[in-house]
């Protein structure tokens, strides 16, 4: 993806290798107990074969990210976050419809996601994406919280979803539940 718009003084762009130190400072700001370490960034953006990450910038500085995995026919998102002064404009929805977009040129049939069941905004927005919840992962999350799976079902899709709310912070989503013991 080149450099889009989201939005209004927000730009959506692909991640590259220089954004890594800055994104995993917030990445540990905002997860602190189930942070990524920084080289698991740097292995998910070598394997552009099957991944796609995205980060949101305002005013020259990154204020979310985002990431996907997709091997035909499920697409996963790996992460979604937006910095906490900047909820509420629509950076997680922009964000996440990107995600959505990248999976259906990918040819995804179902996009698949974990959010913490103890985070009903982050819910909230999967849900006005059409995502439903089909799983429960009892204490997938390092402090023991459950995780949330969620699938949007592609076919059935809309592809514009409107927001009926102000944006959610999603969560940060590990790539395996090897990552989050």
């Amino acid at each position: 993806m080149a450099a889009g718009s989201g939005p209004a003084g927000v730009t959506l762009r692909s991640m590259n290798g220089t954004d890594i130190p800055a994104v995993h400072t917030l990445e540990c700001r905002l997860f602190p107990v189930d942070a990524w370490p920084l080289q698991m960034f740097h292995d998910e953006l070598a394997q552009a074969q099957t991944r796609h990450y995205l980060v949101a910038e305002a005013a020259g500085e990154i204020v979310g990210y985002a990431g996907l995995m997709c091997i035909e026919p499920i697409a996963d998102v790996q992460t979604i976050a937006v910095v906490p002064e900047c909820e509420g404009r629509g950076i997680g929805s922009a964000l996440l419809a990107e995600l959505i977009a990248e999976s259906r040129r990918r040819h995804a049939a179902d996009v698949l996601l974990e959010v913490r069941a103890d985070n009903p905004r982050a819910q909230d927005l999967y849900r006005r994406f059409g995502f439903e919840q089909i799983h429960i992962r009892p204490r997938y999350y390092r402090d023991g919280v459950d995780a949330l799976i969620m699938r949007l079902q592609l076919q059935d899709a809309s592809p514009t979803p409107v927001p009926a709310a102000p944006d959610a912070t999603p969560d940060h989503l590990p790539a395996t539940e090897a990552d989050t013991p």
